[in-house]
């Protein structure tokens, strides 16, 4: 439901959320989260997966994280898929991703710094 507007304090309150959503996908960070939304990705789930990161990282308060989209992958059988790039240029790939995945990538990998090998692809 759409949550209308009725003084400059909820105006306020959307620009802020806005401009949260805007920094979340651009700037240089110590982390980048790309969610694969080729074809084979829409399809599986992907638009899906990039709404939960949204609401996961905000609910954890991260803010050292970019999110961004990408093309194929060429893994189509592990879609939707992420790639998760640390700052020191190691890159992981999570596959078959869903909510309850990405909660806890949240919380282990990007909060705590421990991947989740058990979703780990392996190629």
């Amino acid at each position: 439901m759409v949550q209308k507007i009725t003084n400059p304090a909820d105006l306020l309150a959307l620009q802020k959320k806005a401009q949260a959503d805007i920094e979340l996908r651009s700037g240089q960070k110590d982390m980048r989260i790309t969610v694969h939304m080729g074809t084979c990705g829409i399809a599986a789930g992907a638009r899906d997966v990039l709404a939960y990161f949204v609401t996961e990282l905000s609910r954890a308060q991260v803010q050292s994280v970019s999110l961004q989209r990408s093309g194929c992958a060429g893994l189509c059988d592990q879609e939707p898929m992420i790639t998760l790039a640390d700052k020191a240029g190691n890159e992981f790939r999570y596959g078959k991703m869903d909510k309850d995945k990405v909660r806890e990538i949240v919380d282990a990998h990007v909060v705590a710094g421990s991947p989740v090998t058990k979703y780990l692809i392996q190629t």
